[in-house]
């Protein structure tokens, strides 16, 4: 191991976030990857990803593939992902939730969590009649270009989704610019609303309404979205139609979750989408992968179930 894998910026040890950048390259249970491919998704050399994939694969994180010379998620992070998934029944809850949506509306209902740059579908829902709109659970949607990643970084404290923007320009830059456009924007619409509205970024013909959640038990806002093809939906429809909707899913979402083990978030006594007071953080110095939604947070306005408005 070398010295630089062991430096980093502060408490940030970069062999350990080198060795989850090489996961994160893994975005599906079937997916093959050599050193080469990751490497270029990471950004990171040859060599070091050789190390940290041999590593890895010693401990059962990555299973090696002779025939292919490559990579795929091995049992201990399968493992690891199946233990983690326990005591998350209320999921199912959420889930049958979501296709009651989907069914009402030609679209896509997704509950997303972050994720460094990205935002991953914790859950996600679809109208059998919704064209042109396709995802999983466990897809990685970026923030810059989707509603959802528009909405957690609007929710956050001013200097933290500053950081984080700042973080996200040397790495994905084009992603950055677009959020660096629309950041006052988006906080204004988060106050007055309690939602934003983001289209035209992740495809020309989608277009996204997306709502935050603190969640006191990621300590980070978790987001719940809904996608439609922007020819059948404008903004003022969204607004008028289908925040509604939104509304009522996340109320919904809080109250399956206010007594779970495993909460993601509370509500309060009238039944009202709620984003809990997060605890006294840590001033927004190099955010990095997971800080971003633990350093001061800004808990997003309530929606009231009926009229989509705080």
């Amino acid at each position: 191991m070398l010295a630089s894998d062991l430096a980093g910026d502060g408490d940030v040890i970069q062999v350990v976030a080198r060795a989850f950048e090489i996961l994160r390259c893994f975005e599906g249970h079937d997916a093959r990857l050599g050193n080469l491919e990751i490497s270029k998704r990471c950004g990171l050399p040859r060599s070091t990803v050789s190390r940290l994939t041999h590593t890895l694969t010693r401990m059962g994180q990555l299973a090696y593939l002779p025939g292919d010379q490559k990579y795929r998620i091995g049992p201990s992070a399968v493992a690891m992902s199946a233990s983690m998934m326990r005591g998350l029944q209320v999921r199912n809850l959420i889930r049958l939730r979501l296709q009651e949506v989907a069914e009402q509306i030609p679209g896509t209902i997704g509950f997303t969590i972050p994720d460094r740059f990205h935002m991953v579908y914790l859950e996600y829902a679809r109208a059998d009649h919704a064209l042109g709109l396709h995802s999983t659970t466990g897809s990685r949607i970026a923030m810059g270009s989707t509603a959802a990643g528009h909405a957690y970084t609007a929710a956050l404290d001013e200097d933290v989704g500053n950081a984080l923007i700042n973080d996200m320009s040397r790495e994905m830059p084009e992603e950055a610019k677009i959020l660096s456009g629309r950041i006052v924007r988006n906080r204004e619409s988060l106050r007055e609303h309690g939602y934003v509205i983001a289209g035209g970024m992740f495809s020309p013909h989608i277009t996204g309404i997306a709502a935050p959640i603190w969640s006191p038990q990621y300590q980070t806002f978790v987001v719940v979205t809904i996608g439609l093809l922007a020819a059948m939906y404008d903004e003022q429809r969204l607004h008028d139609e289908v925040a509604p909707l939104l509304a009522r899913l996340g109320s919904d979402v809080s109250a399956m979750v206010q007594n779970a083990e495993s909460g993601l978030t509370s509500a309060s006594p009238t039944g009202v989408l709620s984003a809990a007071k997060p605890p006294k953080t840590f001033p927004p110095e190099n955010v990095n992968d997971l800080e971003a939604g633990t350093r001061r947070p800004l808990p997003a306005r309530s929606i009231r179930a009926g009229d989509g408005r705080r």
